[in-house]
């Protein structure tokens, strides 16, 4: 008889006698930010923790953890020396086994003046770590953790580039429906050296205030540099005694040789009310048939000096005039000026009060030509009495002025005669 006796090979297992999670970080993607973008920092964390010290034997059970896993991982993000504020809270991101990595993403803003270069940013990195298992019996357990931490910094890059910042915008006599300058200051605040620089103006969205020449070439323009412009804009008529916003942007050379555009600076321009015109004088009172020499108030009711004014009345049937043209000069906002006209009623006039037009032409600070709003000459045609109706009708005027020559000339002759 055969007795067979078969062996059957004990189940073996490892026991890890050392080990520990390495964890290491690197932002993922380009790396580069531009200074004053909202960002999002993609970081990839690693373990790369090798278990080196273990023993594989018979009738050793495999353990659930292993100590170079970093388990229930959470991450934080600080600035560190980065000009840079960081807006994301410390983030989990579960377990990272032996060899393998997560990716974990923070916002973050890029400080409007930051200078190029490469920050680092320090992640504190908190876990926890198998350390150690007890066995009770053939199938009991009892595993024992402790808490991990470490501190690792990721490198990031900011582009080196010319930052301009408005340092001071003024506008002069800037009002609505007219052309006028707008003076900028604009220094580099960035930290690199722009090379055949243009500064450009735009406008900004539905603002009313736009470009006329939009750009002026400075060259070079050195980090930490200061230039002025001048630029001609034109204001639209609807525009409210208010400050507008525009555009500012710079166009120059890189170290790479690439023209390429800086970040927007929105500035505000101050622009005053339209120029405008008030009629100051009472309506004039004529008669039918009567001539007379009016005289009229302009009033400058608007924020800025007007030159070389000239005001002009047009007359339609009954009334003719002589002389519609006056010359009123230089008006300052809030002065007034007095033009003579010298109007004609014809003498089957209609009783009743009636309007001529009139307008101001005049120049601008930059010389250039307006003609005002048209306003309205009162003149209300009555039948006058007395005195005031004799003064203002050239028949009863040229009676009496004959009159009074016929008494000058028997005056004269009586004397004579003695």
């Amino acid at each position: 008889m055969l007795l067979a006796c078969l062996a059957v090979p004990a189940f073996a297992g490892t026991k890890y006698l050392a080990g520990s999670p390495n964890l290491t970080a690197y932002i993922a993607g380009a790396n580069q930010y531009t200074a004053g973008s909202d960002i999002q920092i993609p970081v990839v964390i690693k373990n790369t923790g090798i278990n080196t010290n273990y023993e594989v034997a018979p009738n050793i059970v495999d353990l659930a953890d292993v100590p170079t896993t970093a388990k229930f991982v959470t991450v934080a993000m600080g600035a560190g020396d980065a000009p840079v504020v960081i807006k994301s809270d410390p983030q989990m991101i579960g377990d990272i086994a032996s060899q393998a990595q997560q990716t974990v993403t923070f916002s973050a803003k890029v400080n409007a003046d930051a200078a190029g270069g490469t920050y680092y940013l320090p992640l504190n990195i908190s876990y926890t770590q198998f350390s150690n298992v007890d066995q009770y019996g053939l199938d009991t357990f009892r595993y024992y953790y402790v808490p991990g931490n470490v501190t690792i910094t990721a490198p990031l890059v900011i582009k080196s580039e010319v930052i301009p910042e408005v340092v001071s915008a003024t506008s002069g006599q800037l009002v609505a429906g007219a052309n006028g300058y707008v003076n900028l200051t604009i220094a580099n605040i960035g930290s690199l050296d722009g090379a055949k620089a243009t500064v450009e103006i735009l406008q900004d969205d539905d603002s009313p205030v736009s470009p006329v020449d939009s750009s002026v070439y400075i060259g070079a323009f050195p980090a930490g540099s200061t230039v002025s412009c001048q630029y001609k804009v034109s204001v639209a008529k609807d525009a409210e005694n208010k400050t507008y916003p525009i555009d500012v942007v710079v166009m120059y050379q890189n170290d790479e040789g690439d023209f390429v555009p800086s970040q927007t600076q929105v500035v505000g321009v101050d622009v005053g009310n339209k120029v405008s015109f008030a009629i100051q004088s009472p309506p004039v009172e004529m008669s039918p048939g009567s001539k007379r020499t009016i005289q009229v108030e302009y009033q400058n009711t608007g924020d800025s000096t007007v030159y070389s004014a000239e005001a002009r009345i047009s007359v339609v049937d009954p009334f003719t005039s002589s002389s519609d043209i006056a010359y009123l000069g230089d008006l300052a906002p809030g002065q007034s000026a007095v033009a003579s006209y010298q109007i004609s009623v014809a003498s089957d006039a209609t009783i009743k009060e009636y309007g001529l037009d009139s307008e101001i032409r005049y120049n601008d600070a930059l010389d250039d030509t307006y003609i005002s709003d048209p306003m309205k000459i009162s003149i209300d045609v009555k039948n006058l009495s007395g005195i005031q109706g004799i003064v203002s009708n050239p028949v009863y005027i040229s009676l009496i002025v004959a009159v009074i020559i016929g008494i000058i000339y028997t005056l004269i002759h009586a004397r004579r005669k003695r």
